[in-house]
């Protein structure tokens, strides 16, 4: 199983999502954060200047079998993608193993 980290800009998580509800990834969890990167853009709107590193991003945890993992990556690449600086980060690490409390299956059985 793969873990997949991913920061996308907040306007364009509804678009994610339902790429990855199209996809079949129905479940995963998300959390609104902040932060700094390498690039700094800074531009007005409304009379308001902003920069890159002050645009509210979400960050979206997603577990997979192995073999969804270049299709979720490809669907999260083509939906976040804006070509803008701050259009985000995919991170993927390994899953050791995994439990379901209330059935207590293992495995990936246990995200089904």
């Amino acid at each position: 199983m793969k873990k997949i980290e991913v920061i996308v800009k907040k306007s364009k998580f509804n678009e994610v999502k339902e790429e990855l509800h199209k996809a079949g990834l129905i479940f995963f969890c998300y959390w609104d954060v902040t932060g700094s990167g390498n690039e700094i853009q800074k531009w007005f709107y409304r009379s308001v200047s902003y920069t890159s590193s002050e645009i509210q991003k979400r960050w979206l945890s997603i577990v997979v079998e192995n073999s969804l993992l270049d299709k979720t990556v490809e669907v999260l690449l083509n939906s976040a993608h804006t070509g803008r600086v701050g259009d985000g980060k995919i991170f993927v690490s390994n899953i050791e193993e995994s439990f379901r409390i209330r059935t207590i299956e293992d495995g990936y059985d246990a995200l089904k």
